[in-house]
């Protein structure tokens, strides 16, 4: 999950923002805005974001000053400055604290897009280097993941049916997307969209078995976008179409 944190004083400009940064979110991040330096340090102590873009002329405390007190207690968090000003020495400063890009107004809503994807990937990247530092150091986390995978393993047998995407899984058992994949795969040898394909596969053949209903029921009852997808998906796993494994199971069972 991202926290992430807007920092500007001009609201049309925290709106511009706004509208750029949720294109980029997932329902379950978290974007938090504010004015002041001194509002920004007290949302970054409470709700410790991992991105944060920043004014450099801000009310009660800039920008730069800012950033230097959150750096004491957040010194991994990714910070973009966007500023009016391109005197070198507010560059030279905001080097010197590590922010990620530094921006010059006016920005083009596509170059603060990609800053921002770049931002989320970095923070991604970041979390799995801290989750495996955690697992080397923690004797404990292979029965953590173990409880996290059994936790989606029960949510996506309960919601095969369903829209459901790697990210709404790891959301449910509050990990990063990228981080759940891996151990994911790790745990049961297959990645995450193949597990749900299996399992949408070996019910679709239970009711190609046991009922008349057409491919085109059987393909909305779990989960596929459409019939065709459906055919596609199942030969590919069964080396067969719907109409021919059903013909086969019937022949089977009438064998036995």
């Amino acid at each position: 999950m991202s926290i992430v944190l807007i920092v500007e004083d001009e609201i049309l400009e925290q709106e511009f923002l706004k509208s750029i940064v949720l294109e980029e979110l997932f329902p379950e991040d978290v974007l938090l805005t504010c004015e002041s330096g001194v509002q920004a340090i007290k949302l970054a102590k409470q709700y410790k974001p991992n991105i944060i873009m920043m004014d450099v002329m801000i009310p009660e405390l800039d920008g730069l000053s800012t950033i230097e007190e959150i750096r004491k207690f957040l010194p991994n968090v990714l910070i973009t400055i966007l500023s009016a000003h391109s005197d070198f020495s507010y560059a030279q400063k905001a080097i010197s604290l590590r922010v990620f890009e530094y921006l010059l107004k006016p920005v083009k809503p596509n170059i603060i897009k990609q800053v921002f994807r770049k931002m989320l990937d970095s923070a991604a990247d970041c979390n799995i280097v801290l989750d495996k530092s955690s697992e080397e150091k923690n004797p404990e986390s292979k029965e953590s993941q173990q409880y996290f995978i059994e936790k989606s393993i029960k949510y996506i047998k309960e919601h095969f049916r369903e829209k459901i995407t790697l990210q709404i899984v790891a959301s449910t058992v509050f990990l990063n997307p990228k981080y759940f994949s891996r151990v994911f795969k790790k745990e049961l040898g297959v990645s995450f969209s193949k597990y749900v394909i299996n399992l949408r596969i070996q019910y679709a053949c239970r009711l190609l078995k046991t009922t008349n209903y057409r491919a085109y029921r059987i393909s909305s009852e779990y989960g596929f976008s459409d019939p065709s997808y459906f055919n596609r998906v199942f030969c590919a796993e069964m080396n067969m179409t719907p109409q021919a494994y059903r013909k086969h199971a019937l022949m089977s069972m009438e064998d036995d």
